[in-house]
């Protein structure tokens, strides 16, 4: 981390640094440039938009110092990110009758003091520039990450395997070779999973709702199906800073999709808490009734086009059996590409669309229904073939293999036949 690697260029290089108890030795001009120049060879190591940064900062403030009176400040401006811990680290090591204090909107504020002041302040739980600090901020998600793991809550995403994959592998350990043993640590970090994904698509089968693309309009379709003026129906608050959230969509920023994400499980758990009992619902249900019929999804993560619809991190994998590939050969259309055959299957149904050869194209759905009705469809169109993808049939890399064997044989043939011919001899 750079924090840490211009703390280490501090210690180290700080120790030459000669004590100046008296700052009136900072009049002589050569001497202030010098001081300058020391100062920022401690920070060779960072960036060097940051290095311009910080001499413009620490220029500043050694001109300023030697007229300045005990109790008098100023600001330094325009500083970004860990420039800001790295001024103040540098000014207090070198100066000791200064002290340092970040206000924010990228400014620091730095005050003469006497020494005897300054020691008070480093000795005050108000100093926002320990070391101990700067290395919790230098830490970032990592704190995060290790507050979840303690803390053993429900851990709620929608189609979260790439996060989790990145997380064991970012802030945990490097993926491992096995499959077993990854399942086996990330239910040792996160005891219980909840993948609105895998939730979502099992309401999706027992109940009539429109077909959906993202969490967005999963959150959309929720919202229209669930009655606002019913009383038992959650009640989604939000904070103040997010408020926007309520009238403004954001895809895709983390806080947007953690809103949309927590609102999609509570609106898909009352679902299924209605349906779940004849009776009607009592007022105000608790989180652990939502749990309860959430229960047959908990630890499973939704896998794509995999040999299991879902990945049980706290048991054994539920086979399951996918649709066959579909071969779309195209006649007299050209310059058809992957998005021009998505685009004109969309409007039936979805698939995922990967080009085979010049005039052959691959599709892939999730669903049985979706490839009978394209096959029964589109059996007399006349541009577009589909059949059932045949690996020995389709694949280009054996009709490749296949050609090659074909004129080898038939080499071999002709060679055997020319050579086996009876010489005729004078």
């Amino acid at each position: 981390m750079k924090i840490q690697t211009s703390m280490w260029c501090i210690r180290t290089t700080f120790f030459s640094f000669p004590q100046r108890g008296d700052l009136r030795m900072l009049n002589s001009p050569s001497l202030h440039l010098a001081f300058s120049s020391c100062l920022i060879m401690a920070l060779t190591i960072v960036s060097a938009l940051d290095r311009d940064v910080l001499k413009k900062a620490i220029d500043e403030v050694t001109c300023w110092i030697v007229a300045a009176e005990e109790e008098e400040t100023m600001i330094l401006q325009d500083l970004n990110g860990y420039q800001i811990f790295d001024v103040q680290l540098v000014l207090r090591k070198a100066l000791q009758n200064v002290w340092t204090q970040p206000l924010g909107d990228k400014k620091v504020m730095v005050r003469k003091v006497s020494p005897q002041h300054r020691q008070l302040l480093e000795n005050s739980p108000y100093d926002y520039c320990r070391e101990e600090l700067i290395l919790l901020s230098a830490r970032g998600f990592t704190n995060l990450f290790q507050t979840l793991v303690k803390a053993k809550k429900p851990l709620v995403g929608h189609n979260m395997l790439m996060d989790l994959m990145h997380l064991h592998d970012k802030f945990y350990k490097p993926l491992p070779e096995s499959y077993e043993e990854f399942k086996r640590n990330i239910h040792n970090l996160f005891p219980v999973l909840i993948d609105t994904k895998t939730v979502t698509k099992s309401i999706w089968k027992k109940c009539p709702l429109p077909r959906v693309l993202n969490l967005l309009e999963v959150y959309e379709v929720l919202c229209r199906n669930l009655n606002p003026k019913d009383s038992t129906c959650p009640v989604i608050a939000l904070a103040s800073d997010c408020s926007r959230y309520a009238e403004k969509k954001s895809p895709h920023e983390a806080g947007y999709d953690a809103f949309l994400c927590g609102s999609v499980l509570l609106k898909s758990a009352h679902l299924l808490l209605c349906r779940s009992t004849d009776d009607a619902v009592e007022a105000d249900p608790s989180f652990s009734q939502y749990l309860t019929v959430l229960a047959e999804y908990l630890n499973k993560v939704n896998f794509i086009r995999g040999g299991v619809s879902s990945i049980n991190f706290s048991g054994k994998d539920a086979p399951c059996e996918h649709p066959p590939a579909l071969v779309v050969h195209v006649r007299g259309w050209p310059e058809l590409n992957e998005r021009k055959i998505y685009e004109e299957f969309k409007p039936l149904c979805l698939f995922d669309v990967r080009q085979l050869s010049k005039n052959q194209f691959i599709m892939l759905s999730n669903k049985f229904k979706h490839v009978r009705l394209v096959l029964r469809d589109y059996r007399h169109h006349p541009h577009l073939r589909v059949s059932v993808y045949r690996h020995w049939r389709h694949s280009p890399g054996v009709s490749c293999l296949l050609q090659v064997s074909g004129i080898v044989a038939l080499w071999s043939l002709l060679a055997f036949v020319l050579g086996g011919a009876p010489c005729c001899s004078l």
